[in-house]
Order: C-alpha cells, then structure tokens, then sequence
C-alpha cells in the first residue's frame, strides 16, 4: 500500500524540535484534525534541507512556537489586520507561510502581499502539493546551496529580501539577509499593508524618514 503524502513527508522530515506533546485542537474534522495529529507524532521538524519548517508546540524546543507565533504580539500587529484570519503553522525558507483559513482550507500567505493561494482542503493536499515539485514549491535545492555558501540557518532563522520580491528584487544570494523569523515578518508587515489588493503592474514607491 502507498503511503500517504503526509506519511512520505513525515519520512523525510528532520526533528522534532520539541518534546512529545498530544495536540487536539478541539474540532472534528478538517485541517486542525490532520495538524493535530502530525504535531503529536513530530513535535516540529524541517524538510527539504530547511526550505521548509513546521512549527513545534510549547515553552521548550528550537524554533517559534506553534500557538505563540499566531499572536498579535509576535509580528501579526504589523499586519494591521491582513493576518488575522490565518492560522500559521509552518513557512518556507522566505518566511511564505502555510496556514489553514476557516478550519477548512490550506493556503500559502505571501509575506510581502498578504496574499492567499489556496493549496486545498486538507494537509494531504498541502503535502502533495510539496512533493510534486520540492525544488520549487518546498525550495529545496535552493536552501541547500545557499546553507552550503553561507552556513547552515538556526531554527529561529529565515531569509529575506534586502530588496523586496514584490519590488523586483532578485533570488540572488547578494539580495537575502538571513533574520529571526518573527522580525523578518515584522519587517514585511508594513510592505503588506502598502500593497496589499493593488493592480498588477503598480509603481510602488516606499518612504523613507
């Protein structure tokens, strides 16, 4: 029998980055069920060479914290509300989230847009989406050149932009800074704000005190 998509990522993964813990988010069905049950088995693990992070769960461990990074506190404030709605629970090597919107959809939130793309309706349509492509959609190949080049990234670590995707900045090693995960958000939180639902093709200008 072929193991599932989730069952084939959890063989891939690297962790956990926390102690054992028993997650039930207290709902019957949907995505909540599937994290539940993934966090419980691995408290927080990586893949694809660090392109991609599930968040852990409690006080103790490497990396955010599951139920605190979906805090106002920690960068979603800078959001201005834009983040309100999504329930975070892992991100890409850039700091793109992956959340689960209405307990019923997964999607990918853009850092820099606030943006949603729907990847479907399950965490096995999140995982499949992941394995059909990891150098593109899980950045594989990506976060394994540039840790070779420049040091492996701490749990608590991402990339970001010096000059924004949304802005034309490049992938170019020369164009990324490695930062704490949460300030790279509240970095970004602002740029979301500026441009969030303007056309494509909008000159976009940032001021500077």
């Amino acid at each position: 029998m072929t193991d599932s998509a989730l069952e084939q990522l959890l063989g891939r993964a690297r962790g956990p980055m926390g102690p054992a813990v028993d997650l039930d988010f207290g709902v019957e069905s949907g995505p909540l069920v599937e994290l539940g049950r993934v966090i419980s088995r691995m408290n927080g693990f990586f893949l694809f060479n660090g392109g991609i992070q599930v968040f852990r769960v409690g006080d103790e461990g490497l990396g955010p914290d599951l139920l605190s990074w979906n805090t106002d506190e920690v960068w979603k404030s800078t959001y201005a509300g834009l983040a309100d709605d999504v329930f975070c629970f892992g991100q890409d090597l850039f700091g793109t989230q992956f959340a689960v919107v209405g307990e019923e959809e997964v999607v990918r939130f853009n850092p820099e847009t606030a943006e949603l793309t729907s990847l479907g309706t399950s965490l096995e349509d999140w995982a499949r989406w992941l394995l059909a492509d990891p150098d593109v959609n899980g950045v594989n190949s990506f976060a394994y050149a540039f840790q070779k080049e420049n040091g492996a990234l701490q749990p608590d670590q991402r990339l970001i932009p010096l000059q924004p995707f949304v802005m034309g900045g490049s992938y170019d090693f020369d164009n990324l800074s490695v930062k704490d995960s949460a300030v790279a958000m509240q970095i970004r939180g602002p740029i979301a704000q500026g441009v969030h639902n303007l056309p494509d093709g909008t000159t976009i200008r940032l001021g500077t005190e």
